[in-house]
């Protein structure tokens, strides 16, 4: 083996020998258990939550196909029709021209040879990961068979009345010119104002002032509304106002819903442009007046000289208007939240037009049915409340979108409008016995790439065909995403799958918390913390790295202010930490947390992970390669250190899998930490040292700390393989020859996972081995508080021994001489009176360590004194930073946690100081 682990000279090529062989097939035998991939955006990349989701997902994968399951992992992509279509347009842009100057059928080509170049970047990112879904059944949501189920599943719908069309407000984007779904937008608080109006009652009798952050609206107003017990204005609700400007009359109404207490309390309704109005002017049954082209320009239905002004322009004309009629009470500043489009960053109008839309109230029951009853299951729990939240009030759903990229909808329009739904025109014109002369137009929109991600679960196993995989792997077992995407998609995909598979999609669902920075920011290119999984396996130039995280930014203010946080955070770039860090990392902080803060420390911690089993290995080799292991037969001594590391190592196994089987990955990351760390690399190497260096111990011993040196390492793979497949495939080719395992076996991967033992499984040596630790820490911890070399033989006494102390001294004096670099164990009988020394407890028993002639008191005292003065100077200066209510209140939470943590470990080194004085001057 080389000296030193270098991820990047052996993931490729591993990765390629694992794809090249097929091994992320399914075997076809064994219990069924698949993973549906959320499909990525085909114009995406690679970022720290699909990282994060992915590592819990292979990690998933790989145990169950080593558990012996007929595992499959589904992979695919979407075709994520606004962003692709924004792609492709930038290009078509750049070269001064738009998709209108190709033509629609054009401009599919178009994009359909940017997918062929460039679609596949984010599942090369994912073989960057070590990830391990079936390939070669990767499927993209506009491939023809995807299509197929697409279709077939909306004229279902539609002869069942479930899809119907109609006009309804929704969110639209005057930018892209289409409706965009809730999650794509994105909602801030920005600056604002409240703007105070006067409305004339209509008899002349007063008026009545209202208060909107949107004036250019009152143009669509058709009622004023007040609470029905305000009395402020309850005897004039019925009565009507002059709406200035227009000089239309419009009523005064009463509803639950205002807000008493909100700006003036009256308040302006405008259903066809607010959410909320609209669900109130339906219940009075008011006008909806539409203000607005879908370029957000008023139309036609406002005065004429307010017509084709843009909607802030207009704004700006309607206040002036209103201040010169003398209407115009007061304007205050208004911290609002403004909706965006996350692609393209302009105000989202709430906006009336006819849209495609499927009833779902008829879909939802058997779809909470599945939930209620614990069919399926959400992990961790709670989501249950936010699924039924969200259920048990669903709205009807709109999938139409005005764009080109998509699966076109399956409706053509005769000239009277009249719509056939079919899955091409000439079946229309055969199922409904239309005359050739008659013209059939088909519908110009797409749909909602929701509405084909909605069936995901049995559309990718070749539905509706009976398919061998559809039967085998609907219901898949476990689906892994996120909490913002629960309504969005697991619903859609339970009340779809119900629907048309009668089975439910998934039997588990497990709701991974959101990637934050260490500090607990959420991350994002504005404030410079945003990390790439890639930069952190392959490291990044420090200025590779500012130019990559100020690329593209418009405002060179931010631009700065990115760059300087950037060069804060990472002086020297990032380091080079490779997959397997990465991986357990991820793996490690896969809690049931909705936030999880991620510490590059913790990266820097697991590469040294890394580091820590490739030099154990090598230990392991050096003392196994070229030695008999047992492997061709012979006796066998176990020591009651092989016993006691096959034991611990049941131990791990068993809490390995009962994590894994609850979903608690930290904790499984975690258990797998301490065995392979502190019990195999630290304690049994060290441990078996004694035996296989002595002169005096038997063949068979050392054959059977080989054998166990060995076997253990490779079980311990085995165990890490899902979370660390590359280091430990990399190991595993090199041990497995020297080891019991099967030799026909060529990669890791496809190894069986490691069997519980009861028969390994030993109380005593574990109990014996945590007294010689227990034991060996003792005398260790007396060195490092009294300043003692390493390297220096000490004599110790012992008193105070029960019959078991005895006689595990007696059957370890050897190893712990060696082990705690003693030259002599003597114990004092009883009543002998021990001289100064340093004491240590294992239990009852005493262990002490004459000082004489072992410091210079004088010296050690000036040491810890010097010592004491800095602690203390630690901890006022902690104290003063924590108490000042400027810091603690501008703090991130996590910083105060930090300077907290920081405080505690300062008091407790200096607690530990004065009592090592006070044991020195007791000397």
């Amino acid at each position: 083996m080389e000296k030193t682990f270098n991820p990047s000279q052996i993931e490729k090529a591993c990765y390629a020998h694992w794809e090249s062989n097929g091994m992320f097939r399914a075997s076809g035998y064994g219990e069924p258990y698949c993973i549906l991939l959320p499909p990525p955006n085909v114009t995406g990349s690679l970022h720290m939550g699909h990282a994060f989701q992915h590592t819990v997902m292979d990690a998933l994968v790989r145990y169950r196909r080593m558990k012996g399951d007929n595992t499959l992992w589904q992979c695919g992509t979407d075709h994520a029709g606004i962003a692709t279509q924004m792609v492709v347009e930038r290009q078509l842009n750049a070269e001064d021209k738009t998709r209108h100057d190709l033509g629609r059928e054009k401009f599919i080509e178009r994009i359909w040879d940017w997918k062929e170049e460039s679609g596949g970047n984010i599942t090369q990112q994912m073989r960057r990961l070590g990830t391990s879904p079936d390939w070669e059944r990767e499927v993209f949501t506009m491939d023809p068979n995807l299509s197929k189920a697409v279709q077939e599943v909306f004229i279902q719908l539609f002869d069942e009345g479930l899809i119907y069309r109609g006009k309804r407000l929704v969110n639209w984007d005057p930018a892209l010119l289409t409706a965009v779904s809730d999650l794509e937008v994105i909602s801030e608080e920005e600056d604002g104002h409240m703007w105070h109006m006067r409305y004339p009652l209509a008899d002349g009798s007063g008026e009545l002032v209202v208060a909107t952050t949107r004036p250019e609206t009152m143009l669509g107003d058709t009622a004023v509304a007040v609470h029905p017990d305000d009395e402020r204005y309850k005897h004039l609700v019925g009565k009507m106002v002059k709406l200035p400007i227009t000089e239309r009359e419009i009523p005064i109404i009463a509803d639950d819903y205002v807000d008493p207490e909100f700006g003036t309390g009256c308040v302006k309704i405008t259903p066809a442009h607010d959410f909320n109005d609209y669900e109130m002017g339906k219940r009075h049954q008011l006008p909806m007046i539409n203000l607005f082209t879908d370029t957000a320009c008023l139309n036609e239905n406002v005065p004429e000289a307010y017509r084709g002004l843009e909607r802030f322009e207009a704004r700006k004309r309607v206040v002036e208007a209103l201040d010169t009629k003398g209407l115009l009470v007061q304007i205050k500043p208004h911290k609002l939240k403004v909706p965006r489009g996350d692609r393209s960053g302009v105000v989202i109008e709430p906006y009336l037009t006819d849209q495609w839309y499927v009833a779902v109230e008829s879909l939802a029951k058997p779809a909470i049915e599945a939930v209620e009853s614990g069919e399926i299951r959400f992990v961790p729990e709670n989501w249950n409340k936010t699924y039924y939240q969200w259920m048990h009030n669903i709205q009807d759903w709109c999938i139409s979108r005005q764009l080109w990229w998509g699966h076109r909808i399956p409706a053509w329009y005769d000239e009277n409008g009249e719509v056939y739904v079919g899955e091409n025109e000439s079946a229309i014109r055969e199922k409904h016995g239309l005359a050739p002369d008659i013209l059939l137009k088909q519908d110009n929109d797409v749909l909602d790439t929701w509405f084909s991600s909605a069936l995901w679960p049995f559309a990718t196993m070749g539905w509706p065909d009976k398919t061998p995989e559809l039967e085998t792997f609907v219901p898949s077992s476990v689906l892994v995403t996120g909490f913002d995407i629960i309504f969005f998609w697991v619903a859609r995909m339970i009340m779809m799958t119900k629907k048309f598979t009668g089975n439910i999609p998934f039997k588990d669902i497990y709701i991974t918390g959101l990637i934050r920075d260490e500090n607990g920011d959420k991350m994002s290119k504005s404030k410079g913390n945003v990390l790439d999984p890639i930069d952190l396996i392959d490291g990044i130039e420090l200025e590779a790295l500012v130019s990559k995280r100020t690329s593209g930014m418009m405002q060179p203010q931010l631009a700065k202010k990115v760059e300087k946080a950037t060069r804060k955070q990472f002086p020297d770039g990032i380091a080079s930490y490779g997959t397997d860090a990465l991986r357990f990392t991820f793996a490690s902080l896969a809690s049931t947390s909705r936030d999880i803060n991620f510490d590059m420390s913790r990266v820097e911690g697991y590469r040294n992970f890394c580091n820590k089993i490739w030099n154990a290995t090598r230990f392991v080799l050096m003392n196994t390669e070229e030695f008999d292991t047992g492997k061709q037969g012979g006796e066998l001594t176990l020591s009651v250190f092989d016993r006691w590391i096959w034991s611990r190592f049941q131990d791990t196994l068993n809490a390995f899998e009962q994590h894994i089987s609850d979903y608690r990955f930290d904790l499984a990351a975690q258990s797998l930490y301490e065995f392979t760390w502190n019990q195999f690399c630290d304690w049994y190497l060290e441990l078996s040292k004694p035996i296989l260096n002595s002169d005096t111990s038997s063949e068979s011993a050392k054959r059977g700390t080989r054998h166990t040196l060995i076997n253990v390492l490779e079980h311990m793979m085995r165990l890490l393989h899902p979370f660390m497949p590359y280091i430990t495939d990399e190991i595993w080719q090199k041990i497995a020859p020297l080891s019991t395992q099967k030799s026909d076996v060529i990669s890791i991967m496809l190894a069986p996972f490691p069997e519980s033992s009861e028969a390994l499984k030993d109380n005593q040596a574990e109990a014996d081995i945590e007294w010689v630790k227990s034991f060996i820490v003792g005398i260790r911890n007396i060195r490092g508080e009294m300043d003692i070399a390493p390297s220096k033989k000490l004599d110790v006494l012992l008193q105070n021994l029960s019959g078991a102390d005895e006689i595990r001294l007696a059957s370890t004096t050897d190893y712990l001489l060696s082990l705690a670099k003693l030259d002599s164990i003597q114990v004092l009988s009883k009543g002998e009176e021990a001289p100064a020394s340093a004491t240590a407890l294992v239990g009852e028993m005493e262990i002490l360590i004459p000082m004489a002639g072992l410091i210079d008191k004088d010296a050690e005292l000036a040491r810890l004194t010097k010592a004491e003065d800095k602690l203390e100077k630690d901890v006022l200066r902690t104290q003063g930073k924590l108490n000042n209510e400027n810091f603690v209140s501008k703090a991130p939470p996590a910083v105060i946690d930090k300077e907290k943590a920081k405080l505690a470990d300062a008091q407790m080194q200096l607690a530990k100081v004065k009592e090592q004085k006070i044991a020195i001057n007791a000397l």
